[in-house]
């Protein structure tokens, strides 16, 4: 029988984690984060990753699981979170996939062969990177954009090293990544799974990313991120490229590596990058034919998991009284 996986996605700050914990509690469930960023040791802050106390006493998987300096990919993860549900399940708990990067969900659920990414053309990546540079920023996102606009909308223009996976494999393949990915995704998902996507009114939202960010910056995230810095961290690193890490790098870079002068504009800038960012998690979950959307703006976190429960007993993950079945 299929392993069951429960899948809790959405944008970030609409409040997935606190959710997915509750449900864990009463599901007899593990959290596996599906956090591109928060499998980096010593990214704590803005990433918003669960602290010990706000995991109250539930499992969580796949955070802090990698070094800022390491190359870690959505394979790497694909593997690791397999890993994760097999070992869950295996202990006769239920997985539950929490996280906001959509491509990672899909990898995991539809068992994403990237078998033709192995090896990598090092010759060609150093070209891009010697393009780039030769012809500015954005370059290279707008080379994508010719010949996988879908992947160029999907991959922020910051993100170079992506942007470059995308063209390799147009360049090896002649076929677009998003049209290999979106036939993957087409393939039927290895596990029993539901997948839910929380949701909010744009305006609720944006107020709490607003907030999540002023926050960020008063428990000390510029000394984080400055601190990365001293680790050897370096802008052209992966881990760097997340939101608000390289904003704030660049205004350390201008300042010396003391306070930057507008704090403010900064926080502005990050916010606003964030409510960018938040959009685009929207219009690639809504892309998900097999997502059922949950949204504040109707429903209690308690009616949220009442029903994602009828759901979980309706597909035989749970029994009647809410424990695991016995069936799996």
């Amino acid at each position: 029988m299929k392993i069951p996986l429960v899948i809790i996605a959405g944008p970030t700050a609409v409040g997935k984690s606190h959710l997915a914990v509750e449900l864990a509690k009463r599901i007899e469930g593990e959290v596996i984060s599906c956090d591109s960023m928060q499998v980096y040791r010593g990214m704590n802050i803005g990433t918003a990753k669960v602290t010990a106390e706000e995991t109250e006493g539930i499992t969580h998987h796949l955070i802090d699981i990698a070094d800022p300096s390491d190359s870690f990919n959505v394979a790497d993860y694909q593997a690791a979170a397999k890993s994760a549900i097999s070992d869950i399940a295996g202990r006769g708990h239920i997985p539950i996939l929490t996280g906001g990067t959509g491509f990672y969900i899909q990898a995991v659920l539809y068992d994403i062969d990237f078998s033709e990414e192995d090896g990598g053309d090092q010759e060609f990546r150093d070209e891009m990177i010697r393009l780039e540079q030769t012809n500015g920023s954005g370059y290279l996102h707008n080379r994508l954009k010719k010949v996988d606009p879908d992947s160029a909308a999907a991959i922020h223009p910051n993100n170079t090293k992506r942007i470059i996976r995308a063209l390799e494999f147009f360049e090896h393949t002649k076929t677009a990544i998003s049209d290999h990915n979106r036939r993957e995704a087409e393939k039927e998902s290895p596990y029993n799974d539901a997948y839910f996507v929380i949701s909010d009114s744009r305006e609720v939202l944006y107020q709490r990313i607003n907030r999540r960010v002023d926050n960020m910056f008063k428990q000390g995230f510029v000394g984080e991120v400055r601190d990365l810095i001293e680790s050897g961290c370096t802008a052209e690193m992966t881990s760097m490229q997340a939101l608000g890490y390289r904003e704030i790098l660049e205004a350390l870079e201008n300042s010396g590596m003391s306070e930057p002068e507008d704090q403010r504009a900064l926080i502005d800038l990050i916010a606003k990058n964030t409510r960018h960012y938040a959009k685009r998690q929207i219009t690639w979950f809504k892309r998900e034919k097999k997502a059922e959307w949950l949204s504040f703006e109707t429903m209690t976190e308690a009616e949220m998991i009442g029903r994602i429960c009828q759901v979980l007993t309706e597909k035989g993950i749970i029994d009647e009284t809410g424990m695991v079945s016995k069936t799996q």
